[in-house]
């Protein structure tokens, strides 16, 4: 018997080890990542009935998640607890040209996810599915499990959420940008931000992008444009959603949190433009703390801002 969720985000969660001081660079602080996570925690703030699909190692950094999620009221239901690999490790170091990650991945747990292990039950109960390029670039078994969980959400009716997130140290942009296109067309509606379509696509112009996308066959499209907001297109009617102005301190995960308001508003029965610009606002709150999970907002800071703000006539 399948579960029933609003959302379930598929792919690879990791523990993150952030440097705390430039002049002490041997001391790191703990943290979460992993993008789905943090849209399937954003998403559970927001009051969507979230879970996650995943598999983590039998460890302590397995355990922390189990924790986190659970903390997070996010169902994980589907996430599985193996001993024949770790859970994945990145570290966030800080110098005179930004923020440089290191990752310990190679064979985790959630890289070994295949159509095989797939938490079917899951993904067939959700009814949003929602994944991301990472999720299929972490390993070819996990590239295939997307198309499985892909295949199994459409044929019990859920809808398909998907985020390009772009990651050139997992593949190389050719192969990239042909599981990319293919997904699109299998797809509701694709997160793009500006910064991956730009690499995608050779094109920085937002419409010339959304074009594309649109031609790759994607039916709708939320292009991520940072601080200045987005840019949404259904096809028939397309519009520029203003940003909102914060005191920002940290972006990381602010796409993520984006993707899961987004989520959230439109299982609310909002139209994707009106959804956008609560995503908008949801976005640019988490960038006003650090991290990728403790700045997430709940809905009454989201409003907030949105009244703090008149919508365009």
């Amino acid at each position: 018997m399948a579960l029933t969720l609003d959302l379930v985000a598929l792919g690879e969660a990791m523990i993150e080890f952030n440097q705390a001081h430039a002049d002490d660079p041997r001391t790191y602080l703990q943290g979460f990542g992993g993008d789905t996570s943090n849209t399937a925690i954003a998403a559970a703030r927001l009051g969507v009935r979230a879970g996650y699909a995943t598999r983590v190692g039998d460890d302590a950094f397995g355990r922390w998640l189990l924790e986190l999620w659970q903390r997070e009221n996010v169902d994980t239901r589907g996430v599985a607890t193996v001993s024949d690999a770790a859970t994945g490790v990145y570290f966030v170091s800080h110098g005179a040209r930004g923020h440089e990650f290191s990752y310990l991945r190679a064979g985790s747990a959630a890289s070994r996810l295949s159509p095989a292990n797939l938490p079917r039950d899951a993904v067939a109960g959700a009814g949003i599915l929602h994944l991301s390029a990472i999720s299929q670039a972490i390993s070819s078994c996990a590239a295939d499990a997307c198309d499985a969980a892909i295949a199994i959400a459409r044929e019990a009716g859920g809808r398909i959420s998907y985020d390009t997130n772009l990651r050139l140290k997992l593949w190389p942009l050719r192969r990239a940008r042909a599981t990319i296109r293919a997904t699109f067309a299998d797809v509701d509606w694709v997160l793009p931000s500006l910064d991956d379509a730009t690499l995608l696509f050779d094109d920085e112009r937002p419409d010339a992008i959304v074009d594309l996308c649109h031609a790759w066959g994607a039916p709708l499209v939320v292009l991520k444009l940072g601080p200045d907001g987005c840019l949404v297109s259904d096809g028939r009617r397309r519009a520029r959603i203003a940003g909102f102005r914060v005191a920002t301190v940290d972006a990381t995960g602010a796409g993520d949190c984006f993707d899961g308001a987004f989520i959230a508003r439109t299982l609310a029965g909002d139209d994707a433009f009106t959804a956008a610009r609560y995503a908008n606002a949801a976005a640019a709150l988490a960038t006003t703390g650090y991290g990728a999970v403790a700045p997430l907002p709940g809905d009454a800071a989201v409003r907030a801002l949105l009244a703090s703000v008149p919508a365009p006539a």
